[in-house]
């Protein structure tokens, strides 16, 4: 099962890939913040949370879509990189919150090596097309 850290670093990195705003909000939604519940949550960024899914919610659908697809649908580009900033901030709130709590910073999300892991990969990409890779001096 996925912690609320899990799942708003989840949305905020889909927010954060290429494609429209549009649907980057609505995979972030449907694939992640959906799941959140705002009893997770501390009390101060409860009233964020539910703001921000009721956003991404509002609209009656059509037929054959459901109520996140007809709501991001109707909202303007601007509207979508609004909600999208909220997501964000609520990323970087429960961040704070949970230093302030005590939490160790070791142990939030973005301290994982599942990151680092990639460098190498990278690295090695180069190395294998021949290219120079710039000495340091």
């Amino acid at each position: 099962m996925d912690t609320p850290w899990d799942l708003l670093e989840s949305a905020a990195l889909t927010l954060a890939r290429s494609g429209s705003i549009k649907d980057r909000l609505t995979a972030a939604y449907r694939n992640h913040l959906a799941q959140l519940d705002a009893e997770d949550f501390p009390e101060p960024l409860r009233p964020l949370l539910r703001g921000c899914q009721h956003a991404l919610t509002r609209e009656q659908p059509l037929r054959g879509e459901d109520a996140v697809r007809a709501t991001v649908r109707k909202m303007s580009t601007e509207e979508a990189e609004q909600v999208a900033c909220t997501v964000m901030r609520l990323f970087t709130a429960m961040a704070r919150e949970s230093v302030r709590a005590g939490q160790d910073a070791a142990a939030l999300p973005a301290a994982r090596p599942k990151i680092v892991k990639a460098v190498p990969q990278v690295i090695s990409l180069y190395a294998a097309d021949g290219s120079r890779t710039p000495s340091r001096a």
